[in-house]
């Protein structure tokens, strides 16, 4: 006759990991960084106007039409990607308080596109609020990056399990 396994008692579920200081700090400063994004969004709609002043001042030959145009084809790709950032820093707050390693790796990898676009912004026409608060947002994306791959946050991200 099967005699199944005796079982000593309940098996207890395993506790979630508190993340560390260094990550709390970390997903802290990324919520920051999508309320930081939703104020250069706000800024870049208040200093429309002064987009149109950089614009003409780069483009003095340029009709009233040719403005609108540039500013257009400026603003709207800007308005879209301050809502896709703050989605992001929202995603990579929530999954790195989880401790999933990938999303460590994929906050290095969109800072790594925020630093890109930072640079490239000194060469695209924009007003200088935006291009003030384009700086401190990366800025804090730089401490959160410093902050999640420490060697207090390695520990928590490698003792996480491996999930979605």
């Amino acid at each position: 006759m099967y005699e199944p396994y005796p079982a000593a008692g309940p098996v207890p579920a395993s506790q979630p990991i508190q993340p560390p200081r260094a990550v709390l700090n970390a997903v802290r400063l990324m919520y920051a960084g999508a309320a930081l994004e939703l104020l250069a969004l706000i800024i870049a709609v208040a200093t429309r106007a002064s987009l149109k002043v950089a614009i003409l001042v780069r483009h003095p030959l340029y009709n009233p039409a040719q403005v609108h145009h540039a500013e257009a084809a400026r603003a709207v790709p800007l308005v879209v990607g301050a809502l896709i950032a703050i989605g992001l820093w929202l995603w990579m707050a929530w999954a790195n308080s989880r401790g999933r390693n990938w999303a460590r790796v994929l906050s290095a990898v969109f800072f790594g596109i925020n630093t890109f676009d930072l640079f490239i912004s000194f060469f695209v026409v924009r007003a200088t609020a935006t291009t003030v608060i384009g700086f401190v947002i990366w800025l804090v994306g730089l401490v959160a990056i410093v902050l999640l791959f420490s060697k207090e946050s390695a520990a928590f991200f490698r003792r996480q399990p491996a999930r979605l």
